[in-house]
């Protein structure tokens, strides 16, 4: 009898013990989910247009994703609001999606954080003065009064993409994607290469885009000539297209999440496309080349630097060093603006 009772009580025991190793293990197999889980930030995302209030600021909001989708039918040479533009290029051919795509120089979170500071003209901006910036250098173009209908709707509408981004904050996604930098500088050579089998389908052989069927606007903009962005603009660095390429490019197959060129081959096709030896375009013509060089991106190639390298690798890379340079030295590591 005392036997069968401690055999009873060993059972009892034993399957206790099998109990608390099962709940351990499970808990240890959960828990770097759940860690995995609370650190991944999840890609923000716009709000759906179907959620635009059709009253006086939804017909603004409406008109301000108008002009940014159909800029140069209002704003451009034959603009029939105003003739701003010197190309027929639209806000939509950089600012993907009317402004909302990940990772493709979106205007998510814009309106949150203006005013701000910018160390090109070394003061606050506002919005509207910022917009007028891409007006003059990618489109070459002049600025447009600050309280016209067409700027209080381009800005309405970014405020609107803004609605749920915290006031001077960043999201996942408003940014270039990260890219890991090679320890050489980058080969327009090779890049030459990935343009003709990726790009030229596309932006043409001579780098020209194709028009619409009326020729009114570009299907797919130029990359460079007369009528692409200014040699001032930020698609005009390496880095600044290197990134948006990645996750965007080539066109209808790439994603930010699913790319489909190399880091390596993002930034050679980047440097091929602005290697003013090899292609020409407008010359910056209204915009200054940071007054606070301190603060200047790295991948910007007009001088004076507070730094010991030269405008070729500012341009090309490589980038390490560069980085490296700064961060020791207390200088700021730039890649945006």
């Amino acid at each position: 009898m005392l036997k069968n009772k401690w055999s009873y009580l060993g059972l009892i025991a034993l399957l206790l013990t099998f109990a608390t190793i099962l709940s351990c293990s499970d808990e240890a197999v959960k828990q770097p989910v759940a860690i995995a889980q609370q650190e991944e930030e999840p890609v923000f995302r716009a709000p759906d247009t179907s959620t635009i209030p059709h009253d006086e600021y939804g017909d603004m909001v409406r008109y301000g994703r108008e002009l940014i989708v159909n800029t140069a039918y209002y704003l451009g040479p034959e603009g029939v609001k105003g003739h701003y533009l010197n190309n027929k290029m639209n806000c939509g051919s950089c600012h993907l999606d009317a402004g909302t795509r990940p990772f493709g120089l979106n205007y998510l979170s814009s309106h949150a954080r203006y005013p701000q500071y910018r160390s090109r003209e070394n003061r606050i901006l506002t919005l509207a003065e910022r917009i007028n910036n891409c007006i003059e250098r990618p489109h070459h173009g002049r600025p447009m009064p600050l309280d016209s209908k067409e700027m209080v709707a381009m800005v309405t509408y970014m405020k609107w993409l803004s609605q749920d981004v915290p006031t001077g904050k960043r999201v996942k996604g408003d940014d270039g994607i990260e890219l890991e930098y090679p320890d050489k500088a980058a080969d327009p050579e090779k890049g030459r290469l990935v343009y003709e089998q990726h790009c030229k389908s596309c932006h043409g052989a001579d780098g020209q885009g194709q028009y619409n069927a009326d020729s009114s606007t570009y299907t797919y903009p130029p990359l460079w000539g007369e009528y692409s962005y200014e040699d001032g603009s930020s698609m005009h660095r390496v880095l600044k297209a290197a990134r948006f390429i990645k996750a965007n490019m080539p066109h209808k197959l790439a994603s930010w999440n699913k790319p489909v060129l190399t880091d390596e081959e993002a930034i050679n096709v980047a440097a091929f496309i602005n290697d003013d030896r090899i292609h020409q375009r407008p010359h910056m013509r209204n915009a200054r080349g940071y007054e606070n060089f301190k603060k200047k991106p790295i991948d910007y190639d007009t001088p004076p630097f507070a730094d010991t390298f030269s405008s070729y690798q500012h341009k090309f890379g490589p980038y390490k060093p560069i980085i490296e340079y700064h961060k020791k030295n207390g200088l700021p590591v730039i890649f945006l603006h």
